[in-house]
């Protein structure tokens, strides 16, 4: 499996944001923060999001904060 992000994996699961933060016991808004890179999940979560998810953190991308701002939305 290539590197895929947080929200992408998530997705791949056919979960919604709200079903994934509650199985990790964390508010939607701290998922989101995850996975917009504007914040980093502990150890602890991330032994977590590996277990939900069923991966690995090798596997995972976090993005950098300034992500939005560097790549143009294709309408």
């Amino acid at each position: 499996m290539a590197g895929y992000t947080l929200k992408a994996i998530r997705v791949m699961r056919n979960m919604s944001q709200q079903d994934a933060a509650k199985q990790l016991d964390v508010s939607p808004d701290t998922l989101r923060s995850y996975e917009q890179g504007k914040s980093f999940p502990d150890v602890p979560m991330i032994k977590k999001i590996e277990k939900l998810y069923g991966i690995t953190y090798d596997e995972l991308i976090f993005l950098p904060e300034e992500y939005g701002e560097t790549v143009k939305e294709v309408t």
